[in-house]
């Protein structure tokens, strides 16, 4: 998915402004609110986004976390996110209702369904397409990025697809789409050590999640009333836990049974520069991916340059916004 916002908040530079909520903390949980971005138009679908903030842009490379829906695709006109540029980065994206059609331009054509990883490596420079298929009913799921490390930031961009097969965690079921978690996992590509699991668990269940000492995580709360480590995470917020343990106790309430999104990875290590859908390590990184991205794709200098051409999408590419006259930031 696409940053559809014309002036990305995102944008971390020098003498900007940005109110954002200072994260809640309870016990050794840290708690992150989402705050609300309009993805298009007059029927905008909504998303809630819990990173980046100011206060914290990244848990281990995991850098981007937009959690939506469940939206009534009458109603709000579905996602149709026409031909965008990636770099620096991968996009996963897992659903849990409904069914997106993704195009790229290194020829990939793939459905994005409940349960499914459909992953996507920018690299050096890709570009891509979603739209919500006539299908689909009800749109719900997350998009997340993760950040490449510098030494993998410019590999040639390429596109995978996985099923992972579910497993038991006491009384909660496991679908760990990157890396491995309680039995549960996929081959998926990454270029720094990251977990990345959606959770399900009955009412009144307590499940104790292993975890990587190594590892930061944030648990993203989709339903249920939930605490973490005793500390209660409110539906769309996200708890954050620093590296260090080797577990996590989470409580279900007895009113209706949770689903979780778990992310973790090693911290980076790295400040990143990100600003709308590129990733770079400096201002003038970003500054030349979007002037590449106006000169061979949107002005048509050279359609088959570094972000080359979406087949088979009705429609024109996705102009870049215009760059903040102040310079972008480097975080982390």
């Amino acid at each position: 998915m696409s940053n559809l916002e014309r002036d990305p908040a995102e944008v971390l530079a020098v003498g900007t402004a940005l109110a954002e909520p200072a994260p809640a903390t309870g016990g050794e949980v840290e708690i992150l609110e989402p705050r609300d971005v309009p993805l298009g138009g007059p029927r905008a679908m909504n998303v809630r986004r819990t990173l980046p903030q100011r206060r914290r842009s990244l848990i281990g490379g995991w850098c981007f976390i937009d959690h939506y829906g469940p939206d009534d695709v009458s109603a709000t006109g579905g996602m149709r996110v026409p031909p965008h540029p990636h770099t620096g980065l991968q996009t996963v994206s897992w659903l849990f209702e409904g069914e997106i059609e993704h195009r790229d331009s290194v020829g990939s054509h793939a459905l994005v369904r409940p349960g499914e990883l459909n992953l996507m490596t920018a690299g050096h420079g890709i570009s891509h397409s979603e739209v919500s298929t006539p299908e689909a009913r009800v749109l719900h799921g997350v998009q997340l990025w993760v950040a490449l490390p510098a030494a993998s930031r410019d590999v040639a961009p390429f596109f995978e697809h996985h099923v992972p097969v579910p497993s038991a965690l006491g009384d909660a079921t496991v679908r760990t789409f990157v890396g491995s978690l309680a039995g549960s996992g996929t081959a998926a590509t990454v270029f720094s050590p990251l977990v990345g699991a959606e959770i399900t668990a009955p009412a009144g269940a307590t499940v104790r999640i292993p975890l990587d000492t190594a590892f930061e995580h944030g648990i993203l709360v989709d339903a249920g009333s939930v605490s973490v480590a005793g500390t209660a995470v409110p539906v769309a917020h996200l708890g954050y836990l620093a590296p260090g343990r080797d577990a996590v106790e989470v409580v279900v309430g007895a009113d209706g049974p949770a689903r979780l999104v778990l992310l973790g990875g090693e911290p980076l290590g790295e400040q990143i520069v990100m600003w709308w859908n590129f990733i770079g390590r400096t201002h003038d990184d970003v500054v030349a991916a979007r002037g590449q991205w106006q000169g061979e794709v949107i002005a048509g200098e050279q359609p088959h340059g570094r972000f080359g051409t979406v087949a088979g999408y009705d429609g024109a590419p996705l102009p870049a916004p215009e760059l903040p006259t102040v310079r972008l930031k480097p975080r982390g």
